[in-house]
């Protein structure tokens, strides 16, 4: 084991991999190259050895490839943070506890549309909200569904026989559906990513005039917010424009546009694992989380030291009795008990009959 000189080049600290003083997680970085390793296996196996793999498109497969690392290795370094480790341990325990396992078994589904397809929370917040968010989220899954298969060569055309305008979609080497080039269905798969793109403008115009209206959502704002939004809308805009120009201004300016927005695409990948955009992976946890306060529900109610009130439940506050201490507090009571057993009211009583006896009263 041993550590850098001046923080220069690669070392170890505390069995982790270190690089000019950056810790790294060795778990986390097999996890991302095992998980990197086996999409790439399932695009060469899926696309026919790259038989069906359009070159044009490999800096998008680099960018996916880079997105699945660094989801891979920052998730992987989440689950690991005392909070966030012991929900997830709880929210697997709750979900599997005896004499529930059938009954949370069956209400998943509805939990998944409720919580993750609809996020009715949103919707409890402000509708405004939840309309940009469904627009978002539903623009942004259309475009997921079209581009990945497409880049990974998974889903690909071929014209039937001599006939120029009937296609064949295949998915791998499986014929699906033929289509006429000039039906409905044609444009609305030559059309689906401009479609995904006119939901996520839509959405994005929907949130920055709900900034710029709502005092209270101004207050709120940060920076890294505009980020996200500003590039959804630039991988937005750019898509669009490339049916502008081959549609209505016969391909001029196809070629700069056809590299500005590959370059919108990568840099929005990269930026995913990094920025606000990142609780998209996040959020699913949340369906253990509500397994975890059902569990913790039903179970015996803590009573505050103070007033002997019941306040939050014994699991929850044991819990966080447990991860403080990791996390550098100390809440013990010099007299015994922790103030995590203690409730907010009396908390609050106790801390404004600190401040009088230490100022000789407010009276």
């Amino acid at each position: 084991m041993y550590a850098p000189r001046c923080g220069l080049g690669p070392g170890r600290v505390n069995g982790r991999l270190t690089v000019n003083n950056i810790r790294l997680d060795r778990r986390a970085l097999s996890r991302g190259l095992v998980v990197t390793t086996v999409v790439l296996v399932m695009v060469a196996g899926g696309s026919g050895w790259f038989r069906w793999f359009d070159t044009a498109l490999a800096g998008y497969l680099f960018g996916v490839l880079f997105l699945v690392f660094a989801t891979v290795y920052r998730y992987s370094v989440w689950l690991t943070r005392p909070p966030t480790a012991k929900l997830h341990q709880r929210g697997w325990e709750a979900l599997w506890q005896r004499g529930e396992r059938s009954t949370n078994v069956r209400s998943l589904p509805a939990l998944i549309v409720k919580n993750l397809l609809l996020q009715t929370f949103v919707w409890r917040r402000s509708r405004t909200r939840w309309a940009a968010h469904q627009l978002i989220f539903w623009g942004c899954m259309l475009a997921v569904a079209v581009t990945f298969p497409l880049t990974f060569g998974w889903f690909h055309f071929k014209s039937v026989g001599q006939s120029a305008r009937t296609y064949e979609t295949f998915v791998t080497t499986v014929p699906v559906l033929q289509f006429d080039v000039g039906g409905v269905l044609a444009w609305l798969f030559f059309h689906a990513l401009d479609i995904s793109a006119v939901l996520v403008l839509a959405g994005v115009f929907v949130f920055l005039l709900r900034r710029l209206k709502e005092p209270g959502a101004v207050a709120t704002e940060r920076s890294n917010d505009f980020l996200a939004l500003a590039g959804l809308f630039a991988v937005s805009i750019t898509g669009l424009m490339l049916t502008v120009s081959h549609q209505f201004m016969e391909g001029k300016f196809y070629s700069f546009l056809n590299v500005l927005h590959a370059l919108t695409v990568v840099l929005g990948l990269a930026y995913i694992p990094f920025g606000k955009l990142f609780h998209i992976f996040q959020r699913p946890a949340n369906l253990g989380v509500t397994f975890y306060k059902q569990a913790a529900s039903d179970g015996a109610p803590q009573t505050c030291l103070e007033c002997g009130q019941p306040f939050a439940s014994e699991l929850q506050v044991a819990d966080l009795q447990a991860i403080l201490p990791d996390l550098g507090f100390d809440y013990d009571i010099a007299g015994g008990g922790n103030w995590q057993q203690v409730c907010q009211s009396c908390r609050r009583r106790l801390v404004a009959r600190s401040q009088s006896v230490r100022v000789g009263g407010f009276g």
